[in-house]
């Protein structure tokens, strides 16, 4: 009673939706366009002229181009209205002690959601209970790596991205461990809700193309009428006419006014948009694609936009060398351990990304080696915690007379497990900061064998030896690179806007042929001035730590 009392006071859990365009309301705004106005009275005139067959062309000329219109809005409507649908996730929630499924749409504030590897969250909440839970949080954050969730008594709301913050946010995607969380927001009230209330409070400028039309218009209309007017009365004058005075005026202003201009451009402009939805461009409004045509500068996302939003296997390091995988191959013989260790360090079925990436990648390299263990049984795992970033996995070999343990996380708690030396340590530290400063995520790798019968209550009782690390990154879509030297050449420049962070952003702008010398974060954006930021946003190619809006 109380969920369904909270669902009619508060609404439901999605992002409020712009009411469908009527045909009257899409035929109102098209004839509301200067071109448009010109058409129509052009068709007007000849009517009243009595030349029916060029009243009926033009006016024809408009129906159609209305009909044009009207389809691509309707065929817009229709994939953004499936897109939504599609967003829209069921959640596990505990109602009246049960626990039970429902629409995302339908939980409410208050509701108690249980979370585990693959859910969409439904709506903004604390978190309760966790273990070892992770969340991709890109579609807020632009941050491609999954963020580290922790239970903790935190005094205000935070805003998304940031490990070990106690609040999941709507939208977001579990992509390792399981949590119970009680919702603190829904709908339009969340996160992402909050961003789409800032978009639909920008309002659409006109467009140069239709504020230069607007003018010709105007001013070929005031001119044509003008003479007209000076025409019929002098013919009325002169020889006393007037019914013959207004018709000759009226038959100058039809010589003068340009009646095919607005059929040419604004069939151009809607055959553009037709042609646009084949490569599966949406066009919400046709004068957008003019203003695409007069682009000079443009703001591009990274993370699913310019790379892949996925992670992969970008970098190797093992017995004092690296490799860098270059496509499909042969692995080199010293780097087959450490991504053998790597891949027991993880789950069977991996969710998370990066355990995803690495498990295709030894699937890929190891296949046909000794390296790959079908045989080998899981007898524990030992899981990945706030106070220590690492996971292991004990496996029993075949012949049950030890166990193996590989451990991968967080390089410096490896390194700090394996007991090294000073200079060993300081040796792998100069790797990480290497690798980390090259864009990659770098993740620690080690083994160790066990003999007794009982196993230790922490990772800490086992002798581990570092084996290597490994280092994953979002890699740069396949064109990407051609597409920006276009755009230079086409004089566009090309600023890319991420929440991710500078390191990162720097290093996928190298990829891709852009500068990388010039970047804002978000907080320098927000501390400048108007007058300050147009100056750097001159020479600026990177805006990094953006929040969407």
């Amino acid at each position: 009673e109380q969920a369904h009392s909270r669902l009619a006071s508060e609404g439901y859990n999605e992002l409020p939706a712009l009411k469908p365009q009527s045909i009257f309301s899409i035929a109102y705004q098209v004839a509301r366009e200067p071109m448009f106005m010109l058409l129509a009275g052009c068709g007007t005139i000849y009517l009243v002229l009595g030349s029916v067959s060029e009243a009926i062309m033009l006016l024809g000329f408009v129906c159609v181009i209305m009909a044009i219109t009207f389809f691509q809005k309707r065929k817009t409507e229709r994939a953004l209205e499936a897109l939504r649908d599609m967003s829209s996730p069921r959640a596990l929630v505990v109602r009246g002690g049960r626990e039970i499924r429902i629409p995302g749409r339908e939980v409410v504030r208050g509701d108690i959601i249980i979370l585990s590897e693959g859910d969409r969250i439904p709506a903004d909440a604390v978190l309760l209970t966790c273990t070892n839970l992770y969340v991709d949080e890109s579609l807020l954050t632009g941050e491609a790596a999954p963020v580290r969730k922790a239970v903790k008594t935190v005094a205000d709301w935070k805003r998304p991205g940031g490990d070990g913050l106690p609040f999941v946010y709507s939208g977001s995607l579990v992509v390792h461990g399981q949590g119970i969380a009680r919702v603190v927001a829904t709908g339009a009230r969340s996160e992402i809700g909050k961003i789409g209330k800032v978009l639909r409070e920008i309002e659409p400028e006109e467009t140069h193309l239709q504020r230069e039309i607007g003018s010709v218009v105007r001013n070929i209309s005031i001119y044509a009428f003008t003479l007209s007017a000076l025409v019929a009365v002098a013919f009325g004058a002169i020889w006393g006419t007037w019914l013959h005075g207004f018709l000759a005026g009226l038959t100058l202003a039809m010589a003068i006014l340009p009646e095919e201009f607005p059929v040419v451009f604004t069939i151009f402009l809607a055959l553009g948009g037709l042609r646009m939805s084949k490569r599966n461009v949406l066009t919400r409004r046709v004068p957008a694609i003019e203003t695409l045509g007069a682009t000079t500068v443009l703001c591009v996302d990274k993370t699913g936009t310019i790379t892949q939003n996925r992670m992969t296997v970008g970098m190797l390091y093992a017995d004092g060398g690296f490799y860098t995988p270059a496509g499909p191959g042969v692995l080199p013989e010293r780097f087959h351990q450490l991504v053998e260790f790597g891949m027991l360090a993880g789950m069977k079925n991996p969710f998370d990304p990066m355990e995803k990436a690495l498990k295709e990648f030894a699937e890929k390299t190891l296949s046909l080696t000794e390296h790959i263990h079908h045989d080998w049984q899981l007898v524990r795992e030992y899981p990945l915690s706030e106070e220590l970033l690492a996971m292991s996995n004990v496996w029993k070999s075949p012949d049950g007379s030890e166990f193996i343990i590989a451990v991968k996380g967080a390089p410096e708690t490896v390194v700090d497990l394996c007991h090294l030396d000073e200079n060993q340590t300081h040796s792998i530290i100069e790797k990480i900061v290497d690798m980390s400063g090259q864009g990659y995520r770098v993740l620690g790798v080690a083994k160790a064998y066990f003999t007794l019968a009982s196993l230790p209550p922490g990772q800490h009782d086992f002798n581990f030896e570092f084996i290597g690390l490994i280092g994953l990154s979002d890699p740069v879509r396949l064109g990407v690179q051609e597409s920006v030297r276009l755009c230079k050449e086409a004089g566009i420049r090309i600023v890319m806007v991420t929440g991710d962070y500078p390191g990162t952003a720097k290093n996928v702008a190298r990829q891709i042929g852009l500068s990388s010398e010039n970047c804002l974060t978000g907080r320098e954006i927000e501390e400048a001035d108007e007058v300050t930021l147009a100056r750097l946003m001159r020479t600026v190619s990177i805006c990094a730590r953006v929040m969407p809006e």
